[in-house]
């Protein structure tokens, strides 16, 4: 009988444990980082993926086609909002570009171009002037590069980044910060695969609390 009662135990046990892996994959602490004071999103009405990312990082330019495609597939209540990392020097220079970039109207053109000057044609944009002599094919004179580069709109949204990057408490990069809450990290998740799987989850669990 105790035996039974035993088998019965670890069975009951082995059961519960099934259910739990079922319900949660993915835990704080282990695959992704629970933000100690939630950071500022850019629509509260949705769920935003941020991306906090630098185009001079290999890993970055690794990790940029798979979620932009990826990106493509959220759903209708969910944001994506890429944001350069703003840790210092040709990090800096680059946050810049970005928005500069945003500001003219050129980004969706460029972004990718951007990322195989840097990291396939060994050009890294270090400065204004070699920005100016790559952009040049895509229609971007220098009167307006530079006009857009020190403007006050692009001044402000650096100055946001900035502060969105001490909000996220990141060291490095890429991660994906989910709807300001939530930081994933290639390393705690494994693989980029996985950083996106562990964002679909924390994006339902987001949606689930809204809703609940």
């Amino acid at each position: 009988m105790r035996a039974l009662f035993s088998v019965a135990l670890i069975w009951l046990l082995g059961s519960f444990a099934l259910v739990q892996a079922q319900e949660a994959p993915y835990q704080a602490g282990v695959h992704y980082v629970v933000l100690p004071t939630p950071a500022a999103t850019a629509d509260p009405d949705k769920i935003e993926v941020a991306e906090l990312f630098w185009y001079g990082c290999p890993h970055c330019y690794t990790l940029n086609p798979m979620v932009t495609e990826w990106s493509k597939t959220l759903p209708e209540d969910v944001v994506f909002r890429p944001v350069p990392a703003m840790f210092g020097g040709a990090w800096n220079t680059h946050g810049q570009l970005f928005y500069t970039l945003d500001s003219l109207g050129k980004l969706e053109e460029t972004h990718d171009a951007v990322f195989n000057a840097i990291h396939k044609q060994n050009n890294r944009l270090a400065d204004e002037d070699a920005m100016i002599d790559f952009l040049e094919a895509y229609g971007i004179s220098e009167d307006e590069f530079r006009k857009a580069w020190s403007s006050f709109g692009v001044k402000s949204r650096i100055d946001q980044a900035t502060r969105l990057a001490r909000s996220y408490r990141a060291t490095g990069v890429p991660c994906l910060i989910i709807n300001g809450k939530y930081r994933i990290e290639g390393q705690m998740a494994g693989s980029y695969e996985n950083m996106m799987k562990i964002a679909e989850y924390l994006i339902e669990q987001e949606r689930q609390a809204t809703q609940g």
